[in-house]
């Protein structure tokens, strides 16, 4: 019996509690230019593998894609309902959306290949199928925030939830002025933000839970 305590208490011991994971979590909701020179570096290179129908070097870029840390600030800021953190990480998360959109409209704004690839169409068109991959994606997402060691789990929910593809499927529909691929794209990245908030949010709560 005392080998089993000791076990759980080191399990617990090699996870984050809830206050770590806010503090964590705010100090990559700072708005810093390194982080934005790195936002732009990982849109431009998938909106080349987009272009060029690349699934590799579009999964390349998601790994490097910071576009993960004010999504999950959200879901973390109303779990605790903590507006100040809320408000700070939808700050990061539109400067983010700003930068990307940008960065993808002037790329496909001045790329020889103007047709669209089928990589761009596939992120037009949601399913329900995206829904349960961002809500499982979302959830993976919250137990390796919780973990002290080192992990690729956040990482990996970022390229299994596509955040980026659909960010520069918007850009490629504004440069190319097609109303259809910018509503889809922007559906499919809303989708996968919204389910990845709703784990997070529930991951939250049933710490909170489990806490008292």
């Amino acid at each position: 019996m005392d080998f089993i305590v000791i076990l759980l208490k080191g399990g617990m011991s090699m996870q984050y509690n809830l206050k770590e994971i806010k503090s964590n979590i705010d100090d990559e909701l700072s708005i810093k230019s390194s982080n934005a020179v790195i936002l732009m570096c990982a849109i431009f290179i998938a909106s080349i593998g987009l272009n060029l129908n690349s699934i590799p070097v579009v999964i390349g870029a998601m790994l490097i894609s910071p576009l993960m840390n004010p999504i999950l600030g959200l879901g973390l800021s109303l779990g605790i309902s903590d507006m100040s953190l809320f408000y700070k990480a939808l700050r990061l998360l539109g400067v983010q959306l700003g930068i990307s959109i940008l960065t993808s409209f002037l790329y496909f704004s001045f790329s020889p290949i103007t047709q669209a690839s089928d990589e761009i169409i596939a992120r037009t068109f949601p399913t329900i199928w995206d829904v349960l991959i961002a809500f499982a994606g979302g959830t993976a997402g919250w137990i390796g925030l919780r973990k002290k060691v080192a992990n690729n789990i956040v990482p990996g929910v970022a390229i299994a939830t596509a955040l980026m593809p659909p960010v520069c499927t918007i850009g490629y529909a504004l440069s190319a002025q097609d109303l259809s691929y910018f509503i889809g794209a922007g559906y499919l990245f809303l989708i996968n933000c919204s389910f990845i908030l709703i784990a997070t949010f529930i991951g939250v709560k049933v710490l909170l839970r489990s806490d008292k």
